[in-house]
C-alpha cells in the first residue's frame, strides 16, 4: 500500500484534475473550479517565491529517500528511526564531501583565475587574428585589453578570499541571516516531510474526487517515473559522471580537473552537454597547462570517451533504466523558463511542471487521435 501511495506523489496533483474521463471534458461548473484552483496556486507560488526555496528543497529531498526510509521499515525500523538513520548518513556524507572537495575547489579556483590572463593572450594573439583572417572581422572589434588589464589589476586581491568574503558578509549581513536560516529550516521540513510522507500522500488521495481517483492516480504514477527518471536516476548519473570526469583528469595530471569533472557532471543533465562542456573545457586548460603535449592531451580525450561509454551502457540502463524521461529540449526550457519566472524556485519547481504537463499533452494527443475532428467524423451529439 505504501508504495502505490508513493507513486501518487507529485508536485502537480492539481494539474492532472482538469483531465477528462472517457474522452469527455468535465462539466463546465468542475473544470471552473479546478481553474480557480490552479490559479490560486500559481498566485501563490509568484507572491511567495521568495520564500518558498527551502520547502521546495525539503520536499525534493523527501521524495528522494522515501524509497530508502520504505526499504529501512521493511527492515523492521519504524518510521522514525528510519528518517533518523538516512538523515545521519546524509549528514556525514554531505560533511565530508564539504570537508574535502571545498578546499580542493578553492584551490582550482584559484588557479583558474590566475590562468585567465594567459588565455586572453591566447585569444587575443593567436585565435582572434586566425578568426580575422578566416572571416574578414575588422581589427580591434573585441576589447580583450580592457579585459586583461581589470583581470590584472584586481589580481592581489585574490589571494584574500577570506576577507572579500567576510566583507561582503558583514556588508550584507542581513541576507547571511536569512541564508542560515533557510540552511537549518531546510533539514528540519525535509525530516517532518520525509516522517509524515505517506500519511500526507494518503490524506491527498482521500480528498480526490471519487469518480476521478483511478484515472487521477493513474496519471499521477506516469508522472512519478518521468521524475523518477530525472530526480533519482538522471541526478545519480550526474553524480557518477562528475566522479568518473573529475577522478580521470586528475590521473592524467590536469590541474583543473577537479573543477572540470564536476562542472561536466552538472552539465550532463542535458544528455551530451556534460561530454561536450567538459572536454572543451578540459582541452583548452591542458593545452595551457602541457604546451600541446601530445599523450596528456590523448589523456584527457580518453576520460571523456570512457566516460561517455559507461554513460550509454551502464549508468543510464541502470539507475535510470527504461522509464520515460523528459527531452533535452523540454529540459532546457523548463529551467530556463522556470528561472526567468521566478528565480530559483523556478528552477526547483521547473522539472516537475514540465513532467507533468508533458504527461497531459500525451493524453491530450491521445484524446485528438480518437476524436471526430481527427478522424474527420460528425460529432454525434450534433
Amino acid at each position: 500500500a505504501r508504495r502505490y501511495a508513493r507513486r501518487t506523489a507529485t508536485l502537480s496533483l492539481v494539474g492532472f484534475f482538469f483531465f477528462i474521463k472517457d474522452g469527455r471534458l468535465m462539466t463546465d461548473s468542475r473544470r471552473w473550479v479546478w481553474w480557480g484552483v490552479a490559479l490560486v496556486f500559481a498566485l501563490f507560488v509568484y507572491f511567495l517565491h521568495p520564500i518558498l526555496t527551502p520547502f521546495l528543497v525539503a520536499i525534493v529531498l523527501a521524495y528522494m529517500f522515501d524509497p530508502v526510509v520504505d526499504r529501512l521499515e521493511r527492515l523492521g525500523l519504524s518510521r522514525t528511526w528510519g528518517v533518523v538513520t538516512v538523515f545521519t548518513l546524509f549528514t556525514v556524507i554531505v560533511t565530508a564531501l564539504v570537508l574535502v572537495l571545498v578546499p580542493l575547489l578553492a584551490k582550482q579556483l584559484m588557479k583558474l583565475y590566475q590562468l585567465a590572463p594567459q588565455v586572453l593572450d591566447w585569444l587575443q594573439h593567436t585565435a582572434m587574428p586566425w578568426a580575422q583572417s578566416k572571416f574578414g572581422l575588422s581589427d580591434g572589434f573585441w576589447k580583450f585589453d580592457k579585459i586583461k588589464a581589470a583581470i590584472t589589476e584586481h589580481m592581489g586581491e585574490a589571494s584574500d578570499v577570506v576577507g572579500v568574503v567576510l566583507s561582503q558578509a558583514t556588508a550584507s549581513s542581513l541576507a547571511l541571516i536569512g541564508f542560515l536560516a533557510n540552511l537549518v529550516l531546510i533539514p528540519v521540513v525535509a525530516f517532518y516531510l520525509l516522517r509524515d510522507w505517506d500519511i500526507m500522500l494518503a490524506k491527498i488521495r482521500g480528498l480526490l474526487p471519487r469518480d476521478r481517483e483511478e484515472q487521477i492516480v493513474s496519471l499521477a504514477k506516469e508522472c512519478h517515473d518521468v521524475l523518477g527518471a530525472f530526480v533519482r536516476g538522471q541526478l545519480l548519473v550526474m553524480l557518477a559522471l562528475g566522479v568518473i570526469y573529475s577522478a580521470g583528469l586528475m590521473l592524467v595530471g590536469l590541474e583543473l580537473g577537479l573543477l572540470i569533472g564536476l562542472m561536466a557532471g552538472i552539465a550532463a543533465i542535458v544528455p551530451y552537454m556534460g561530454f561536450i562542456i567538459g572536454i572543451g573545457a578540459a582541452l583548452i586548460a591542458g593545452l595551457f597547462q602541457f604546451g600541446g603535449d601530445l599523450y596528456p592531451m590523448l589523456g584527457i580525450v580518453a576520460v571523456f570517451m570512457v566516460g561517455q561509454a559507461l554513460e550509454g551502457t551502464v549508468l543510464t540502463p541502470l539507475l535510470v533504466g527504461d522509464k520515460i524521461g523528459m527531452h533535452p529540449v523540454a529540459v532546457i526550457f523548463a529551467i530556463l523558463a522556470g528561472g526567468e519566472l521566478f528565480g530559483f524556485t523556478g528552477v526547483l519547481l521547473a522539472l516537475p511542471v514540465a513532467a507533468v504537463i508533458m504527461v497531459l499533452i500525451r493524453h491530450v494527443q491521445d484524446m485528438y487521435k480518437e476524436s471526430h475532428v481527427y478522424k474527420g467524423e460528425e460529432d454525434p451529439e450534433l
